[in-house]
C-alpha cells in the first residue's frame, strides 16, 4: 500500500482500536486497522470484566453475538491475612438481566470478534505488522512506517497500549515514570463448568468477580483479582512497579505465595493452567494522561492512560470504548471540514470532557494515592480478622461487647484511632 493515502490508520486492534475502526468505517471512511500480533487479541492476556453499557450503545444486545463468558451478578471484596479471609459479598438478580451490567470476557476471543465487526463495516484489518516509526511533514503526523513499507493517512489513531510507543515518538508524552504503572500478572486456570458453578454458587451463566486486598501482595501497593469464565478462572495480581522495585521482590514469588494461600488454593483446586503472562497496566489516572491530540494524530484507550482501580473494581475496557467514541466523532467532524489540525482534532478532548470517561477519572482521581496506604495491606486485614475471630469465638467465658472488641483490636495493632478516622475520611473521598 506504499504511496496510497487512507482517511484513518488505527494502530492497535484492542478494544479501543477496534471500536474506533468500527465507528469510522460505518461512516464510510477508509480505515486501516493495524495489529502487531497474528490476530487481534493474540497479545492480550485472556480474562477481564467489561462493563458493557457503552458497547451496548454501539452494538445493541452485543451479548447475543459476542463471545462473552458470564454475566457478572456477584461482586466480592476480600481482605486476606496470611491465613484468613474476610469478604464483603454482593449478589443481585438485577445484574443477571439484560442489558447486563458487566460480563467476563476472554480477550483473545473478544478482541477478535470486535475486529470482525470493524471488518464487516468496511475497515481493512492488517495483522502481523510492527509499526517502527511515525511519518511527519513539518509538525504534522502524516503516516506510519513498518520496515520499508509506508502508509499515509489524514489521521493516525494511537491505540497501541499502556506503554504507547507512538505517543512517545510523537512527543505527546515522555517515558512513563515507574510510579505511574503497575505490573499485571495473570493465569487462566481451566476447570469444568459444573465445578465452577458449584464452587462459586452460580447458576447457568451467572458469574463472580473478586477484588482481593491484603497479604496477597505482601505489603506492596496493589491487589488481586479473580473472574469466573464458563470453563476457566482468570486470576492474578496488579502490583505497582515502583514499590516492587523498591522492595526488591520478584513478582513471580509474590504470585506463587498468593496462589498458595488457603482461601485461594481452595478456589483453584484441581484446575489446570492454560495461559500465563504479565504486562504493564496504567495506574495513575489523570496524573499520567499525555496530551491526547496533535496535528494528524489522536491517542485513545490504554495508550491515553484511561484506567481506574479503586479497590472495588478495575475498569479499562469501557473507558477505552468511550474514548474511541469521542475520537471517532472528532475525526468525522474533521473529515467533514477537511481540517486535521490540532485545533480541529481538539474536539476529541471536548467530547471526552462531556463523557463518563473524564467524569469517572476525576471522581476517582484520589484512588491511586489512597491505594498506596500500606495499612490496607497489613494492619487492616489483620485487625478485621482479630475482630471477627473474637466475635465468633465462644469459649465458655463472658463475651465482651463489640465496642470493646474493636478497641482492643486497635490497641493490639500499630494503629491509632486518629489513623482509623483519617483513613476512613481519605477512603471516602477517594472511593
Amino acid at each position: 500500500m506504499s504511496g496510497d493515502k487512507l482517511d484513518v490508520i488505527v494502530v492497535g486492534a484492542g478494544v479501543a482500536g477496534c471500536t474506533a475502526a468500527l465507528l469510522l468505517a460505518r461512516q464510510g471512511l477508509e480505515v486501516a486497522l493495524i495489529e502487531r500480533g497474528p490476530f487481534p487479541g493474540s497479545k492480550n492476556l485472556s480474562g477481564g470484566i467489561l462493563y458493557g453499557q457503552v458497547l451496548h450503545q454501539i452494538i445493541p444486545d452485543f451479548w447475543d453475538q459476542a463471545p462473552i463468558e458470564r454475566w457478572i451478578n456477584n461482586h466480592i471484596v476480600t481482605f486476606l491475612t496470611d491465613t484468613d479471609s474476610i469478604s464483603l459479598d454482593y449478589k443481585t438478580p438485577s445484574f443477571s438481566q439484560p442489558p447486563y451490567n458487566a460480563v467476563s470476557v476472554l480477550r483473545s476471543r473478544f478482541d477478535r470478534w470486535l475486529a470482525e465487526q470493524a471488518e464487516t463495516a468496511g475497515a481493512i484489518l492488517i495483522p502481523g505488522i510492527k509499526v517502527d516509526r511515525l511519518l511527519r511533514k513539518e509538525n504534522r503526523i502524516i503516516g506510519i512506517a513498518a520496515g520499508q513499507e509506508e502508509m499515509f493517512a489524514d489521521v493516525i489513531i494511537a491505540a497501541d497500549g499502556a506503554n504507547s510507543f507512538l505517543a512517545q515518538e510523537a512527543g505527546l508524552r515522555q517515558r512513563i515514570p515507574e510510579e505511574h504503572v503497575a505490573i499485571g500478572i495473570k493465569e487462566v486456570i481451566a476447570l469444568p463448568r459444573e465445578v465452577i458453578e458449584s464452587r462459586f454458587r452460580l447458576e447457568g451463566n451467572e458469574g463472580s468477580a473478586y477484588s482481593i486486598v491484603g497479604s496477597a501482595t505482601q505489603g506492596i501497593a496493589g491487589g488481586g483479582f479473580l473472574y469466573t469464565n464458563r470453563e476457566s478462572i482468570s486470576i492474578g495480581l496488579v502490583i505497582q512497579l515502583a514499590d516492587l522495585i523498591e522492595h526488591r521482590i520478584k513478582i513471580n514469588d509474590i504470585f506463587d505465595q498468593f496462589l498458595s494461600h488457603p482461601w485461594i488454593a481452595s478456589l483453584i483446586k484441581g484446575g489446570k493452567v492454560v495461559e500465563y503472562g504479565a504486562h504493564l497496566v496504567p495506574e495513575a489516572g489523570l496524573r499520567m494522561m499525555p496530551r491526547l491530540w496533535m496535528d494528524g494524530m489522536l491517542v485513545i484507550g490504554d495508550a491515553a492512560g484511561l484506567t481506574i482501580n479503586n479497590g472495588f473494581w478495575v475498569r479499562g475496557m469501557d473507558l477505552a470504548i468511550g474514548s474511541a467514541i469521542a475520537a471517532s466523532e472528532a475525526v468525522i467532524r474533521s473529515y467533514q471540514n477537511k481540517d486535521f489540525s490540532a485545533e480541529s482534532l481538539a474536539f476529541y478532548g471536548q467530547k471526552l470532557e462531556k463523557s463518563f470517561v473524564m467524569a469517572d477519572l476525576r471522581t476517582f482521581s484520589r484512588a491511586p494515592h489512597f491505594m498506596q496506604n500500606e495499612r490496607l495491606y497489613t494492619v487492616y486485614p489483620q485487625m478485621l480478622s482479630e475482630i471477627l475471630h473474637q466475635i465468633y469465638q465462644q469459649d465458655a467465658h463472658p463475651h465482651p461487647p463489640l465496642s470493646r472488641i474493636a478497641l482492643e483490636a486497635v490497641r493490639h495493632n500499630p494503629l491509632s484511632l486518629w489513623d482509623v478516622l483519617k483513613d476512613l475520611w481519605n477512603g471516602g473521598r477517594a472511593l
